[in-house]
């Protein structure tokens, strides 16, 4: 985990940001006294709640703050999300805890179209715990329909561990299933200690517990792009060449993209395609995100 800290690169972003915005974008009446551009340290303390001094020591590099302080400084500072979470970096803090609820559903809404863009690809949206907020069709017919899954076990580490279907088809399952766990350690940040980790690691302790030693490790690393070799139909191999990254939107999320690396498996997944693809959509039109 980070720890928090502050420093001059801190500093002088707050200071850059307070010498652009004028009185009147937070309200405030200018005066012909005003000696200097933008807003005074006093009248960011003022919006911020905190004290002049504290707050010209967190420009001098000074002083700690928490991310609730520097929240609340942003804000006064009309910072938007990137500003925000570059303002978190500075100071040490993970990035900042995605939206619940309907910014879930906003993000899902928003990356759908992304997904289906790759039509012989199989691809997910995943929130920071993991959970599973958007897929395509590819990936309902290579791994199964997460429409299947109940809702509370609907995420990629339960999915890796526990789902007999996606364990029977990937090749080589366990290095990159604990990756995944390995990676999310990596990347959670606070959710690691969030009720909803513990839910799943829940589920996970419930059904799988002879695999309690993958949550229970403290190893972390990066999702490594890899080949995966899957076989969804038995004695036709398909090679996957596994990407990722992260939604402009919320760089909390994670877009999973499993993409044929041949021509060969590119008309393999069409094939499954021709007929699975279209029995997926058939049975579940327009429910693809969660």
């Amino acid at each position: 985990m980070s720890t928090p800290h502050t420093g001059p690169e801190l500093g002088a972003f707050l200071r850059a940001h307070r010498e652009l915005l004028k009185p009147a974008d937070v309200g405030l009446t200018a005066t012909a006294r005003r000696r200097t551009p933008g807003l005074r340290r006093e009248e960011v303390a003022s919006l911020s709640g905190v004290g002049l001094a504290w707050y010209t020591w967190l420009e001098q590099g000074r002083v700690t703050a928490s991310r609730q302080v520097l929240e609340a400084v942003a804000r006064a500072l009309r910072l938007d999300a990137a500003g925000l979470r570059h303002a978190m970096r500075l100071a040490g803090y993970h990035e900042p805890v995605a939206a619940e609820g309907d910014g879930r559903s906003a993000l899902a809404a928003a990356v759908q179209p992304v997904l289906d863009a790759w039509p012989a690809s199989p691809a997910v949206l995943l929130d920071r715990y993991f959970d599973l907020l958007g897929w395509n069709t590819p990936w309902s017919a290579l791994w199964g329909a997460p429409e299947a899954v109940p809702a509370e076990r609907r995420n990629l580490m339960w999915l890796m561990a526990a789902d007999r279907r996606l364990r029977t088809v990937l090749h080589d399952w366990e290095p990159l299933a604990m990756n995944v766990f390995q990676h999310f350690r990596a990347q959670a940040g606070s959710a690691v200690g969030d009720p909803r980790t513990s839910e799943v690691y829940g589920h996970l302790s419930a059904d799988v517990p002879e695999l309690s030693h993958w949550w229970g490790c403290h190893s972390v690393a990066e999702l490594t792009a890899r080949t995966v070799t899957v076989e969804p139909v038995e004695g036709q191999r398909i090679e996957l060449a596994l990407s990722s990254f992260h939604p402009v939107d919320d760089p909390s999320a994670l877009v999973l993209l499993f993409t044929p690396r041949t021509a060969e498996d590119r008309a393999l997944m069409a094939d499954l395609g021709g007929g699975t693809l279209r029995a997926v959509a058939d049975a579940t039109p327009g429910l693809r995100a969660g």
